[in-house]
């Protein structure tokens, strides 16, 4: 966990490395990367954020091809989002079927509901959320949204995201104040996205105890 944390603090000398290393290999890299982000749930606390950001300045550099790592890594968060709403998709009908102590029936179809109202901007937005976005394609498909719904906001979400990030530190990350406070930019950033998202879980534990008591 130490180097993981150390990795995502100091993602940009990570990246020199594995570019000076891997030398081409570092696309795959890369994709692999963002698509277990995505894509297995066990991986939510990878670097996709920042990891997008350095690569774009590395495009800028001219030490990776922005517009074939941007093709690559956009099929990477589709094909992720794709696998992981599938898992939800196999496991959905099993909980209705089976009992599983720890799934609320009533809360999987209320789930249900709110994709079917809601689920194509919670899909796109959960993008640029890290933790929420590994896991709101896999509730997509418990919640058993309709597939091309689901995939052509799959499509939309991950095309701003990796194509935005990339952009992004295409024209700013090589300015100097920011590479010189790169690591404080990517706690600021993860602790801006976790911390909302953290208070509102604690928000809605907190409401459901008293509610109980």
């Amino acid at each position: 966990m130490p180097e993981i944390f150390s990795m995502i603090l100091h993602i940009d000398q990570f990246m020199g490395a594995w570019v000076a290393q891997y030398g081409a290999w570092i696309y795959l890299v890369l994709f692999l990367i963002i698509f277990s982000e995505t894509g297995l749930v066990v991986l939510p606390f990878l670097p996709g954020d920042s990891l997008l950001f350095i690569a774009g300045a590395f495009g800028a550099s001219g030490l990776i091809d922005s517009g074939l790592l941007t093709a690559l890594l956009i099929l990477a968060a589709v094909a992720g989002n794709t696998v992981n709403y599938i898992v939800g998709r196999y496991i959905g009908p099993r909980v209705f079927s089976s009992n599983f102590r720890f799934l609320d029936r009533h809360a999987l179809i209320k789930t249900h509901e709110f994709y079917e109202r809601h689920g194509g901007k919670t899909i796109v937005l959960s993008r640029f959320l890290p933790l929420v976005r590994t896991f709101a394609p896999f509730v997509a498909g418990v919640g058993s949204m309709n597939f091309l719904r689901f995939q052509l906001f799959n499509i939309a979400g991950a095309v701003l995201w990796v194509g935005g990030l990339i952009l992004l530190g295409h024209f700013f990350g090589n300015v100097p104040i920011i590479k010189e406070h790169l690591n404080t930019i990517v706690l600021i950033g993860v602790c801006a996205a976790v911390v909302p998202v953290a208070l509102g879980a604690l928000w809605k534990l907190f409401k459901r105890k008293k509610a109980d008591a």
